[in-house]
């Protein structure tokens, strides 16, 4: 396939800057629109998995890390903030929702009792199974066209964030 048979809108603007400003090096430009436009184009796909489930994206969040902390599938709340790094006040609404869904429970923490603990309700677990096992499709699915170039990005990617965090 020729280059211009591939391009997008992210070329359209590049190519535009170039026209305005050919001194620059734009490559990463280009590369920061598409990774951008990626999220912007996938968002709702990803989201919508979550919505059949009864979740937005931040509580799934919040139920995933309660689930893949194993046994007993409990952790306090600044471990919470700390593993979605977020606030403990936007955890904390978060925490509310998902109680007053009944897919987590609150109780003191007997080792801290300025603390408590949050719990995965069993419906939680269910939930929270049942969506990760469609996001992970989606997600899948969503990525597919890239085929062996996955591994290539994912690599790329994680340099990239090392460099970054």
């Amino acid at each position: 396939m020729s280059e211009e048979q591939n391009a997008d809108a992210i070329d359209a603007v590049v190519g535009a800057w170039r026209r305005e400003r050919p001194e620059l090096d734009l490559t990463a430009i280009g590369v920061a629109g598409r990774l951008g436009r990626a999220v912007m184009l996938t968002t709702p796909m990803v989201e919508a998995v979550f919505a059949k489930h009864g979740l937005k994206q931040g509580e799934f969040d919040v139920l995933a890390a309660l689930r893949r902390s194993g046994k007993p599938y409990t952790l306090i709340p600044s471990e919470l903030s700390a593993t979605l790094m977020m606030s403990r006040a936007g955890m904390t609404s978060r925490i509310d929702r998902l109680e007053s869904a009944g897919l987590v429970e609150r109780a003191l923490d007997p080792e801290d009792r300025r603390s408590f603990r949050v719990t995965l309700t069993e419906r939680g677990f269910d939930v929270v199974d049942a969506a990760m096992s469609e996001h992970t499709a989606n997600v899948a699915k969503l990525l597919a066209p890239l085929g062996d170039d996955l591994d290539v990005l994912d690599g790329v990617l994680r340099r990239l964030l090392g460099s970054l965090e």
